[in-house]
């Protein structure tokens, strides 16, 4: 077995000395006051003081923004790009809503309904591809007679 190390460098190209942080952090992402930014406060990659946190993490913490303000906002680096991701206050989140029995009756019915094939009216167990229109065997039928017909077509004009 062999130890990859990566890539060879290629010759006549320098090496990178001295490069020991992560491009992600950036010291002109670091603006607490948000003279820089507008006045929005602005933190850098994994910055951001406590009792801020992104809907994601808010979502993991069954909260949701409920309608406040961004407080701040993280910048980093993507692709060479800036990224953003805003932040919210997680004492003025609120928690998410539960949906009644209605409505998850309804998202059921819905979900019931995109496993039909319209062709056999038969419940397909997995929900129909709007890419085929029809459950993978109707599919599969229709496909079949469709090359049968383009057989005798070609077989008409020779």
């Amino acid at each position: 077995m062999t130890d990859y190390r990566g890539p060879r460098r290629r010759r006549g190209r320098r090496a990178r000395r001295g490069r020991t942080y992560n491009r992600r952090y950036r010291i002109e992402f670091h603006d607490p006051d948000g003279t820089d930014h507008g006045g929005m406060p602005t933190y850098g990659w994994r910055m951001a003081p406590e009792g801020l946190a992104t809907k994601r993490q808010l979502l993991a913490l069954e909260l949701r923004p409920g309608g406040q303000p961004v407080a701040a906002q993280v910048l980093w680096m993507r692709y060479g790009k800036p990224a953003v991701a805003y932040l919210y206050r997680i004492d003025q989140a609120k928690p998410k809503r539960v949906p009644s029995l209605a409505q998850l009756h309804a998202i059921e019915k819905a979900l019931a309904a995109r496993r039909i094939c319209p062709l056999c009216k038969e419940d397909a167990g997995y929900t129909i591809p709007t890419s085929l229109g029809c459950c993978v065997d109707c599919h599969r039928e229709h496909t079949e007679h469709e090359d049968t017909y383009d057989d005798y077509r070609e077989g008409e004009a020779a």
